[in-house]
C-alpha cells in the first residue's frame, strides 16, 4: 500500500526528474517560434505542488493528492501544464478519503485524471501527452485485474507510457518528419518515472541542471563571462557573426587559432552560410579585423566585461530586492461593485498601456515565452471590482490556464474571451458595449477577434524544417495568422514581405506594433515603408509596444 508520506516523496521525485530534464524536453519542440517551452511549463507546474506539499505533515494519500492538485491547478502554466494539473486533479479525486492506496486504487485514480484531461480539450489530438497518459492507464488497468501491487502496476504505467511515447511520431506526421517524440508525452512520462523511483526503490531523484550544458555555446560562454567573480583575464567580450565569403580559401579553424593567441574563451561555430565567433580579448579591433577576412559582418557586439560585471552585481542586488518586495505584495482583493471589468495578458509597456487605455483594470505580465500561471490571472481577476470579469489571454498557450479560473471564483463571474493574439484582444476590447448583456458582448467580441488578421515578425528559436523550408536558429521569420510564411535576414525586410501578403483591397486599418528589439530608426524606417506602399488604401497606426520576442506585430482588418 502507498501511504501519504510515500506519495509526497514520489511527487517531489517526479518534479525533480522533470526539472533535471526540462531542457531536453524543450528541445523536442519542433516549431521554431520562441515559446514557453513544454518542459519548462510542466516543470514549473508540478514544482508549484512541491511548494504546496513539502512541509505538509500527514500520512493520508488523500490529503497529499488533494494538496498537490490544488497547488498545481493554481500554478499551471501553458497548455501542457494545465493538462498535467488536470491529470493530478483526477488522481486526487480517485484517492479522495483514502488514508492508503492499493495498486488498483492508483490505477483507477490515474484513469479519472486521464478522463478529466481529455474532457478539458475541445479537440483532443492523439500522439500527444493525452495519448501517453491514456495508453499507460489502459495497460495498467488491464493488468490490475490480476495484480494489485502498486510497484508492479506503476512499472507497467511507465513501461507502456514509453511504448506510447515511441508511437507518437507515427500518429503525428510533423513529429515523424522532425525525428522527435511528443514533448508533452515525454514530460508526463518523466514525471511518472520520477514517482516510480520512490515507489520501487524509495529514492527521491534530485533536481539538477545538467541539461543546461546542451544550450548554445554562445549562451553558455556569455553566462560564464557574467559569472566571473575574482579574475577577468581579458576586458572585452567580443562577438560577431560573419556571412561566409566562399571565394576565400581561409578556414574557420585558422580564425580560431589566431583568436586563441590574443584571448581566451574562444568559440568558433560555423556552417555553410555563417561563422559565429566569441572571444574574450584586450584587442577587439584585431579580432574584428581577422573576422572580416572571412566575409561581411551580420552582427557585431563588444562589451566591457569588467564594467558589465560591476553593473551585473548592482542589478542582481536590485532584482533580489524587487523580487522580495513582489513576493510580499499581492494585489488586494476588491469587492465586485461594478457591472463589468477586464483583465488582459500582455507584455511590453506600450502594449500594457494600450490595454489599460481600452478599459482593462489589470494587465497580467505574460505572453509568448512567458506564460503566466492560473494563480497570476486569478489574482488579477479578484482584484478587479466587477461582478462580471472578462479575461483576454491573447495567446493560445494561455487560454487553458485562464479557463481554470472560472471554477475558482465564487463571488463574481469570470468570462474567458479566448483571444489568441494581441490584435485579437485589441479588437475585442474596442467592440465591447456596456449597454449589452454578457452573452451579447462575448459573441460580438469573438466576432471582432476573428475578423482581425495577425502578422508577427520574430526569430527562430531552433533549427527546424517545414515543408521544403529549412530554418536556422536565429533566422528572422514571419508568421501570417500563426502560419510560418517568410524567412529573411532583417526584421524590416520580413515585415514588408508580410505586409504585402496580408494587406489587400478589402482591408481598411493597419496597426504596427514594434517590439523591444527594434530601435527608433528601424521603427521609423518600417513606418515609412508601409506608408509608401499602402497609405493610399489603408489607415496606418503605429504603437511602440516594447513587447519581447516579437520584433513587430501587425494587425490588419
Amino acid at each position: 500500500m502507498i501511504n501519504g508520506e510515500v506519495l509526497k516523496k514520489a511527487i517531489i521525485s517526479g518534479a525533480n526528474n522533470i526539472c533535471s530534464q526540462k531542457y531536453a524536453i524543450n528541445d523536442l519542440n519542433i516549431f521554431p517560434v520562441p515559446d514557453g517551452d513544454t518542459g519548462t511549463n510542466m516543470s514549473m507546474t508540478i514544482s508549484a505542488a512541491v511548494a504546496g506539499i513539502e512541509n505538509l505533515v500527514t500520512n493520508s494519500v488523500s490529503e497529499v493528492a488533494t494538496a498537490t492538485a490544488k497547488a498545481m491547478l493554481r500554478g499551471a502554466r501553458g497548455n501542457s501544464g494545465v493538462i498535467t494539473s488536470l491529470l493530478f486533479r483526477g488522481f486526487a479525486n480517485g484517492l479522495e478519503g483514502k488514508s492508503e492506496a492499493s495498486g488498483v486504487d492508483m490505477v483507477q485514480a490515474l484513469g479519472l485524471g486521464v478522463d478529466a484531461a481529455y474532457k478539458a480539450v475541445a479537440k483532443p489530438t492523439e500522439g500527444t501527452i493525452l495519448t501517453v497518459a491514456r495508453m499507460a492507464y489502459e495497460a495498467a488497468l488491464e493488468a490490475s485485474e490480476e495484480i494489485d501491487d502498486p510497484v508492479e502496476l506503476w512499472e507497467i504505467v511507465c513501461r507502456e507510457g514509453k511504448i506510447a511515447l515511441d508511437l507518437t511520431p507515427k500518429m503525428l506526421p510533423v513529429l515523424k518528419k522532425a525525428g522527435v517524440v511528443d514533448a508533452g508525452g515525454k514530460g508526463i512520462l518523466t514525471i511518472f518515472e520520477g514517482m516510480l523511483s520512490v515507489f520501487r526503490d524509495g529514492v527521491v531523484i534530485e533536481c539538477t541542471d545538467e541539461n543546461e550544458e546542451n544550450e548554445d555555446d554562445f549562451d553558455a560562454f556569455r553566462s560564464a563571462a557574467a559569472e566571473f567573480d575574482e579574475v577577468i583575464n581579458f576586458t572585452y567580450c567580443t562577438e560577431f557573426i560573419v556571412e561566409r565569403d566562399h571565394s576565400t580559401e581561409l578556414q574557420p579553424q585558422n580564425l580560431r587559432s589566431y583568436l586563441e593567441t590574443i584571448g581566451d574563451c574562444v568559440v568558433v561555430v560555423d556552417d555553410d552560410e555563417i561563422i559565429k565567433v566569441h572571444v574574450h580579448t584586450e584587442q577587439p579591433g584585431d579580432a574584428l579585423k581577422a573576422g572580416l577576412q572571412y566575409g561581411q559582418f551580420l552582427t557585431v557586439k563588444v562589451e566591457n566585461m569588467r564594467k558589465q560585471h560591476e553593473n551585473a552585481k548592482m542589478e542582481n542586488e536590485k532584482k533580489k530586492a524587487e523580487v522580495t518586495e513582489e513576493k510580499t505584495e499581492k494585489l488586494p482583493v476588491a469587492e465586485p461593485t461594478e457591472n463589468y471589468g477586464f483583465v488582459a495578458v500582455a507584455a511590453g509597456d506600450g502594449v500594457k498601456n494600450l490595454f489599460e487605455e481600452l478599459g482593462c483594470t489589470y494587465v497580467v505580465s505574460g505572453g509568448q515565452s512567458m506564460n503566466p500561471s492560473t494563480d497570476d490571472i486569478l489574482e488579477a481577476v479578484l482584484a478587479t471590482p466587477a461582478k462580471k470579469v472578462f479575461v483576454l489571454p491573447n495567446n493560445k498557450n494561455i487560454i487553458m490556464a485562464a479557463q481554470q479560473c472560472v471554477d475558482l471564483v465564487t463571488d463574481r463571474e469570470v468570462i474567458i474571451v479566448p483571444t489568441k493574439t494581441i490584435p485579437q484582444g485589441m479588437s475585442a476590447m474596442l467592440i465591447f458595449d456596456a449597454d449589452a448583456d454578457a452573452d451579447q458582448n462575448i459573441s460580438a467580441m469573438m466576432e471582432a477577434a476573428k475578423s482581425v488578421s495577425t502578422g508577427q515578425v520574430t526569430f527562430a528559436a531552433r533549427d527546424s524544417e517545414f515543408g521544403s523550408r529549412k530554418i536556422k536558429e536565429g533566422e528572422i521569420i514571419a508568421l501570417d495568422n500563426g502560419k510560418l510564411t517568410i524567412t529573411e535576414k532583417t526584421p524590416n525586410k520580413a515585415l514588408l514581405k508580410l505586409a504585402k501578403s496580408m494587406i489587400n483591397n478589402d482591408m481598411n486599418f493597419v496597426t504596427l506594433i514594434s517590439g523591444e528589439g527594434i530601435s527608433e530608426e528601424e521603427a521609423e524606417e518600417a513606418i515609412n515603408m508601409l506608408q509608401e506602399k499602402f497609405a493610399d488604401s489603408v489607415d496606418i497606426t503605429y504603437i511602440n509596444g516594447g513587447q519581447p520576442v516579437y520584433y513587430y506585430i501587425l494587425s490588419v482588418e
